[in-house]
């Protein structure tokens, strides 16, 4: 019998499209597959190079729960180059992907009941690692309209005795948007008034922000509420290593030590070749960050522009990542062509399935009539796909 927390989860939406996909390209079918959230760019060539002499020196061995000392030494140099944030050894934690590190931080900090605040649209696994824990997630619906920012009030009302922990995400996975130094700071005026509330800013996408936009995280905007944050990051966005299986934090050492704790019971260290790979991404050259972010961006340009031809969507420019986040609603009510009507965006992303095409439902995010599509593939691509949703949704009556 499983344990009472894990029989009330759901298993992650996006995983399962994801591997429904798979099986139908196994089985032939030609699908244009907008649900993937990670890079199309294969790893550059020197962080590969890294990867590979670190086999042929024989890095191969157990490293320490956390991460090596030369990882550490370049995250320090990371997060103080760029996001001016100074960590010792003692103040960060690498681990075998942003994911797991967020959920060893929340088992390290959550007590069953305690609540954690996170707006929607949220990535779903934000909401089951709380689930996980026993925690109570208090989802706060944010809207097209408000830019799918948590405002001020929003976050003071969400806020109870309860409230253990607040989740930023930004830019955030799944809407792209990117809060500003500005609402950072009134958010942590709200955060001010409330010591005991933790705050992890999961950061990930910082590297693909478009437009006039400037990346800002909160323990830099706040800097007198340090010793209360984790901030969160990795090399699989950035550098296209997602399956290099990288992520780090830093963040007060208390967290870090009681974080310490259950990976060495849970976990062993990350991937040795791994982290060294990351040394060279994190200290070598950064210019084609810069390339991929206008690739990014003029892919996002032609999604908008077809999306904005299908009657029934309207869709918000993302100021970052690499996700759309189209409103749906105008095209509930309608009917396919086999008589079955479209209620709900789950709807929809079945029916567009049949029609070659692969989103992630709102559902998949807390949020509904929404969807999700990932532009990280190409231009091809992306034509394409939209060609075949307008073919479809103008079919339905």
């Amino acid at each position: 019998m499983l344990a009472t927390a894990i029989s009330k989860i759901q298993g992650s939406p996006i995983s399962a499209i994801f591997d429904h996909a798979t099986q139908l390209r196994a089985e032939g079918r030609d699908l244009i597959d907008f649900s993937v959230g990670e890079p199309d760019f294969d790893t550059p060539e020197h962080i590969c190079d890294a990867g590979i002499k670190a086999i042929r020196d024989g890095i191969t061995r157990y490293t320490p729960v956390d991460g090596t000392a030369a990882l550490k030494d370049a995250i320090a140099r990371k997060f103080s180059a760029e996001n001016a944030l100074e960590f010792s050894h003692s103040e960060i934690a690498a681990s075998a992907g942003a994911k797991p590190l967020l959920a060893t931080a929340l088992q390290t900090v959550i007590n069953p009941g305690e609540e954690v605040i996170i707006s929607t649209p949220a990535w779903s696994s934000h909401v089951g690692m709380v689930e996980v824990c026993n925690g109570k997630p208090v989802l706060v619906p944010t809207t097209q309209d408000d830019g799918f920012k948590l405002g001020v009030a929003a976050l003071e009302a969400a806020i109870t005795p309860k409230t253990r922990m607040l989740f930023l995400c930004s830019p955030s996975n799944p809407t792209g948007a990117v809060y500003s130094a500005q609402e950072l700071a009134k958010l942590a005026d709200v955060l001010r008034r409330h010591p005991n509330v933790l705050i992890i800013s999961d950061d990930l996408y910082e590297h693909i922000i478009f437009d006039d936009n400037r990346f800002a995280t909160l323990a830099a905007v706040a800097p007198d509420l340090r010793d209360r944050i984790l901030t969160v990051n990795g090399v699989s966005k950035a550098y296209a290593m997602t399956g290099w299986r990288i992520g780090y934090a830093g963040g007060p050492a208390w967290w870090m030590d009681g974080m310490r704790k259950v990976s060495s019971q849970t976990n062993g260290g990350p991937c040795s070749i791994s982290q060294a790979a990351s040394i060279v991404a994190l200290d070598g050259p950064q210019g084609f960050l810069a390339t991929w972010r206008e690739t990014y961006r003029k892919r996002r340009d032609i999604a908008l522009d077809g999306l904005a031809n299908i009657e029934g969507l309207k869709v918000n420019k993302p100021e970052g990542a690499f996700y759309l986040m189209p409103h749906c609603g105008g095209l509930l009510g309608r009917k396919q062509p086999d008589g079955k009507i479209i209620e709900t965006s789950s709807d929809l992303a079945s029916y567009l399935l049949d029609q070659g095409v692969v989103i992630v439902p709102g559902a998949g995010f807390f949020c509904d009539p929404y969807f999700r599509m990932s532009i990280a593939t190409s231009d091809t691509n992306i034509i394409e796909g939209i060609r075949r949703m307008t073919a479809a949704c103008n079919a339905l009556v």
